[in-house]
């Protein structure tokens, strides 16, 4: 309908744009315009607002006619008459949108180095040597020691006394330290009147059991302990205390108390003129339980201790003859020399009960202890096989011999601590085991062994090694675990 004002209109706008100021160039660069360095310096223009920049930059759109507002001629930049005219502004090149990286924030000013007197310094040091002290009382105290010489040698001193802190070593002492220690003692200064060679193990092993009992709390007597033996074919056990542990020891060691005419524990629990207490360990045992009318409680150690004090000292002053002294276990007995290796070998055995129900760690016997009581164990083994054939529970005899002449024998090979060979003969007490007649061999570490003969361990489940005679094999055996008792 308009066509030829359109035409005209067009036309106008053309002329318009054509002498509309154009979007200037890009800048040259400074090095473009010649020697510069005798012109004088523009001063420096204020920075213009911000002004948004266009998502991107394409060929300029004609300005539209109606309602635009003129746009502000730019002012020009004075400079050297040499640049021809107001050098135009370039619109930025468009940058294409990235992520904005984060910004890191500057690190904190490292704090200063912290100043301590000298007295909170050298007060420092058992934490220091201990690896107690923050970080900046380490580094302070590091450099007062590069400083300070008394202070560095007391350092090196604590350092070296925090080595000796192993909280993951045995709470318990070595069992050689206290032979040691009276070793060097006698050396310098022999005793007037020595403990007898066969009493050494009773006197080392009931220090220790008193050693476990100081260290353990008041609460701790009344833990649950549970005794464990060998009865003929099965194991049994009972239950008691810590305490009830510690008043059977007293009342098993008053039978080697009577035998050296001191006095039985027991004794104030019977009449005088009645029958006497039973000669057995485990009828004891019952009757002091039951006599008391409370639970034992730890007031039980006193006595326990003083008795085996007394034992010691007596067979000390009593001399060399006291050693084959018969001590009666009620359906046997044993020389003195043999009783005290046996109550050491219990001893021993029931503190390992205690310190297992307490969590205490607990060492076996030294070596040498620990040889005289598998030595002990192993004298009495004919003696207990020849009791189960006449219960019927072992087999017969393949090959009587006389009194004295070598039959029939097993060998028992100890590996370990207090280990060695023995042979044991088979078919009589009175018989002599031999190397020659050898029909088995069981293989077993030493504390194995005792725990077997102590009834702690099943007798089908403690040689390690077995060959030959399989039924000896077995007679042993159990045999061993039936020397246990309560």
């Amino acid at each position: 309908m308009s066509g030829g004002t359109d035409d005209r209109d067009e036309g106008g706008r053309e002329d318009e744009v054509r002498g509309a100021r154009r979007i200037p160039g890009p800048r040259a660069a400074a090095d473009d315009f010649g020697e510069l360095s005798g012109l004088p310096v523009p001063e420096p223009e204020p920075e213009p607002e911000p002004v948004s920049e266009p998502e991107s930059v394409s060929e300029p759109e004609p300005v539209p006619e109606t309602e635009s507002e003129p746009v502000p001629e730019p002012e020009p930049v004075s400079g050297p008459e040499s640049v021809s005219g107001p050098e135009p502004v370039s619109e930025p090149e468009p940058v294409p949108e990235t992520e904005p990286e984060p910004v890191s924030e500057p690190e904190p000013p490292a704090p200063p180095a912290l100043v301590l007197p000298h007295r909170v310094l050298q007060a420092l040091l058992g934490a220091w040597a201990l690896a107690a002290c923050s970080a900046e009382e380490t580094e302070a105290v590091e450099a007062h020691l590069t400083e300070c010489a008394p202070c560095a040698d007391e350092a090196l001193r604590l350092r070296d006394a925090v080595g000796l802190l192993h909280t993951d070593r045995s709470l318990d002492l070595d069992p050689l330290l206290r032979s040691r220690v009276l070793e060097n003692c006698l050396s310098r200064r022999p005793a007037t009147i020595p403990v007898p060679e066969w009493a050494a193990p009773y006197d080392a092993e009931t220090a220790r059991l008193d050693a476990l009992l100081r260290d353990i709390g008041s609460a701790e007597w009344h833990a649950p302990v549970r005794l464990k033996w060998f009865d003929g074919e099965h194991g049994v056990h009972r239950r008691t205390t810590v305490a009830g542990v510690i008043g059977h020891l007293l009342t098993v060691d008053g039978l080697v108390s009577a035998a050296l005419g001191l006095d039985d524990p027991l004794a104030e629990s019977h009449p005088r003129g009645g029958e006497g207490p039973p000669l057995a360990p485990a009828p004891r045992t019952e009757t002091y339980w039951s006599s008391t009318r409370l639970p034992p409680t730890r007031a039980v150690r006193e006595p326990w201790r003083e008795q085996s004090h007394t034992l010691i000292r007596t067979v000390s002053f009593a001399g060399r003859g006291v050693s084959e002294l018969s001590v009666s276990y009620g359906d046997f007995a044993l020389p003195l020399q043999d009783a005290l290796l046996d109550r050491a070998f219990e001893c021993w055995v029931h503190a390992g009960d205690i310190a297992q129900a307490v969590d205490y760690p607990y060492e076996p016997p030294s070596a040498g202890h620990l040889h005289r009581m598998i030595d002990l164990a192993v004298r009495m083994l004919p003696a207990a096989l020849a009791g189960r054939r006449r219960s019927g529970l072992a087999g017969p005899a393949r090959r009587l011999v006389a009194a004295g002449a070598p039959g029939r024998s097993l060998h028992l090979e100890i590996e370990g601590s207090g280990g060695g060979d023995w042979y044991i003969a088979l078919d009589s007490p009175a018989a002599l085991g031999s190397p020659d007649h050898t029909v088995a061999q069981v293989a077993l570490d030493g504390v194995e062994f005792c725990r077997l003969v102590a009834g702690h361990v099943p007798p089908v489940e403690a040689a390690a090694g077995q060959r030959g005679d399989r039924e000896a094999i077995q007679d042993v055996l159990f045999a061993a675990a039936s020397l246990s008792r309560l």
